[in-house]
């Protein structure tokens, strides 16, 4: 897979990131190269080789999964500066 020139400034748009014009190709090279090194990963023979939190062994902490105290949706909302029936309200960030 390879990017364009199309799709990096696609990518700076849906990032906001302002990339200028002279900076399409450094940009394309750079995604390419690292495409590259993922498509390089997926030739590797993982199998049997289970999947690990850490380098060190070591077993994650694991903790029931129970309800907690709860039903005070006023207290939780009371600090917020725009609520509507208990939900917090943000402005609209996705187009």
């Amino acid at each position: 897979m390879s990017v364009d020139a199309a799709t990096v400034k696609r990518i700076g748009r849906l990032a906001r990131i302002r990339i200028e014009e002279d900076e399409v190709a450094g940009y394309q090279d750079e995604l390419n190269a690292i495409l590259g090194f993922v498509e390089q990963l997926a030739e590797a023979n993982v199998e049997g080789v289970e999947p690990m939190t850490s380098v060190t062994p070591m077993q994650l902490r694991r903790r029931d999964d129970v309800v907690t105290d709860g039903g005070y949706p006023e207290q939780i909302v009371a600090n917020a500066p725009l609520t509507e029936d208990n939900f917090f309200m943000v402005p609209k960030v996705v187009e």
